[in-house]
């Protein structure tokens, strides 16, 4: 708990407002007041409703769906604490967006992830929070300090709980990395459950389309977690899912990943395939989700659990705040 009458402000955007209040919860303070509202055209204004003048100041924002909207209303609050002579301002972002646009796949491509670092700092944040990065160079872009958390003990002590030593060390439970580039987060986790490992080897001809070739390891009839750190489309995760069982004969698949992005396809008839529909069709048993980014507000299945990281966040924040070690929350720190 934060002690009574110390100077720090917890501030929301639209998409974090439900998140943040939880983080308050966990400091024991009240979530601060910032009114957002639109004009007609759709600009942004954000006003604040109480004094920052030499406060310690925390801006919460995931920039999820609308990714726009959200991203500006994240740099307009922090540019307006900047001018109200805010003592320090950390922009936390649970989910980072623009993330994928990490690097140049082909000429004339934009670094939008570094493009979007550069806004932060210009608006002018003091330090960034974030969970999970997409890709871990993204720290890089950043010359101001930025804290990268992470979500896998959420997830670590969510099987613990779930299956038992005896079939997590008899091999009768099986990490999976959904693709090559998931390996390294997918083994950190793997040892910290004593998994075995396997990985889908996939290709994808373009955006949000993806071809499974192959399962490398040994699968068969086992129960699988497969590890990721976002769920967009969900295409690529249930037809890694399909090819676990009917390539490498799994016994029963489950999926976590750390941001539900939960986007909806549109084909060129116009038809809309719906993220969180296409898990519930799947052969996907459980997604367990963190609450970097709410739920769509059409969900209507049973397939997807989210776990929160208020309590990670809130203890980043402590550390921030009262200025001390903060590497025990952090990526790579277990």
């Amino acid at each position: 708990m934060i002690a009574s009458g110390r100077p720090i402000k917890v501030f929301a955007g639209n998409s974090s407002r439900a998140l943040a209040k939880e983080i308050c919860r966990e400091l024991g303070i009240e979530l601060s007041n910032n009114n957002l509202s639109t004009f007609a055209d759709g600009e942004i204004c954000v006003r604040m409703d109480e004094t920052v003048r030499g406060r310690d100041c925390f801006v919460v924002e995931s920039s999820c769906k609308p990714v726009n909207d959200n991203l500006m209303a994240l740099l307009i609050n922090i540019d307006a604490l900047r001018r109200a002579s805010a003592g320090r301002i950390t922009a936390v972002l649970p989910y980072y967006g623009y993330a994928r646009q990490d690097r140049k796949a082909k000429g004339r491509d934009p670094i939008t992830s570094k493009l979007v670092a550069n806004m932060i700092v210009a608006a002018g944040a003091d330090r960034v929070l974030t969970m999970d990065l997409h890709a871990a160079q993204i720290q890089g872009f950043f010359d101001i300090p930025l804290d990268h958390l992470s979500g896998a003990p959420l997830f670590v002590d969510y099987y613990k709980d779930k299956f038992s030593p005896e079939d997590c060390e008899k091999g009768n439970v099986i990490a999976v990395s959904p693709d090559v580039g998931s390996v390294a987060r997918t083994r950190r986790f793997a040892q910290q459950l004593h998994l075995d490992l396997a990985i889908v080897d996939k290709r994808r001809p373009k955006d949000n389309v993806c071809e499974v070739m192959n399962v490398i390891g040994d699968v068969e009839g086992k129960t699988c977690i497969m590890l990721d750190d976002i769920v967009d489309t969900a295409g690529s995760l249930c037809g890694a899912a399909k090819a676990l069982i009917e390539v490498g004969g799994a016994k029963e698949v489950y999926a976590c990943a750390t941001h539900g992005v939960l986007s909806n396809r549109v084909d060129a008839q116009g038809n809309v395939t719906r993220a969180w529909e296409r898990i519930e069709n799947s052969v996907i048993k459980e997604l367990l989700l963190l609450n970097t980014i709410p739920l769509p507000e059409d969900y209507a299945g049973t397939k997807i659990k989210q776990l929160s990281v208020a309590s990670i966040f809130a203890k980043a924040i402590r550390h921030v705040y009262e200025e001390t070690s903060i590497s025990d929350c952090m990526i790579g720190a277990r």
